[in-house]
């Protein structure tokens, strides 16, 4: 059995797969598999991978029909034999030896989760992101990164899959994730190169921008029916109002049809105040930073202000 098996979601990405995949074949740990998705690419990406697969016995190659990124981890979930789990987005690379350290970290601490650092990649430059570190779940759920890939997760830990179908799939996956983590570690190093390119999914935004509804509902949902609600409510309507007040209306006011986005506009005011009606009382807004601040000025007037000037850009 692997000690780790890396999920590679890949679909039309020619230009950035090969040193992806050269990342991950050059791993200092032993015994990892690599299993890549093919999710119905159009482009040269399966020749490229077959040539890998024929070249690198831990290649796993797979493929199926385009049903997007949540469809393609989910599918090779399925064909995944090591103890532990990870991500990786097949337009970004790793370090080689980050599996060798989520790995040994989380053998040392005994953790069935384990997160590290990572750099965000422009053209032109590279620039550090340092994670918020945590003690406990419920600052785990306000604070963790909840993006899929820089993190190691023990396989029996998963139980929920990625919603297929919506944007903001790493939301609903880590928050359906975090009960069933015994304990988690860090490993304080940029080990993960987060690629940032003009046409990827988070630099375009559409009305699907509005899953971030159906996401946070289905998390809700989830934390009712299995009696986790009353003991993590303070941490999910702050999370919920950051996200929905930050970066998912910042990417909202960026929806070029303007139909569209004034109804996201409206519908993110309104299922703010319908889910959480006492947000602004919430504990954690107490806390002193810039951004809740910002999030405490924001009211019924000063919403549609900050949507206007968001637009403009002139607050980033």
């Amino acid at each position: 059995m692997a000690k780790v098996s890396v999920i590679v979601p890949v679909y039309n990405v020619e230009k950035y797969i090969t040193k992806c995949l050269d990342s991950l074949v050059n791993q200092t740990l032993e015994d990892i598999e690599i299993i890549v998705v093919n999710d119905g690419s159009k482009d040269g990406s399966k020749d490229i991978i077959k040539e890998y697969e024929k070249n690198y016995s831990n290649i796993v190659y797979v493929e199926k029909e385009n049903g997007g990124l949540s469809d393609a981890r989910n599918f090779g979930l399925k064909y995944a034999k090591g103890d532990f789990i990870a991500f990786l987005d097949s337009d970004d690379y790793v370090d080689n030896t980050t599996y060798e350290k989520l790995y040994k970290k989380a053998i040392e601490d005994n953790s069935d989760y384990v997160e590290c650092d990572f750099y965000w990649v422009y053209l032109d430059k590279k620039k550090e992101d340092i994670g918020v570190r945590y003690t406990n779940k419920k600052e785990m759920l306000v604070n963790a990164r909840v993006v899929a890939w820089n993190k190691l997760i023990k396989r029996e830990r998963i139980k929920d899959l990625f919603p297929v179908g919506l944007n903001y799939e790493d939301i609903e996956f880590f928050y359906k994730l975090l009960p069933n983590i015994k304990k988690f570690s860090f490993v304080e190093e940029p080990l993960i190169y987060y690629i940032q390119r003009e046409n990827s999914i988070i630099n375009n935004q559409n009305y699907k921008t509005g899953h971030v509804f159906n996401v946070f509902n289905n998390v809700i949902d989830f934390y009712k029916k299995n009696g986790l609600y009353d003991e993590y409510k303070d941490e999910l309507e702050y999370t919920y109002t950051r996200i929905l007040l930050c970066s998912s209306l910042k990417r909202i006011v960026k929806v070029d049809d303007e139909v569209a986005r004034k109804r996201l506009e409206i519908e993110t005011w309104q299922n703010l105040n319908t889910k959480f009606p006492n947000w602004k009382k919430n504990k954690y807004l107490k806390h002193k930073s810039g951004k809740n601040l910002y999030m405490k000025s924001v009211g019924k007037h000063t919403f549609k202000f900050y949507c206007k000037i968001f637009r403009k850009g002139k607050i980033k």
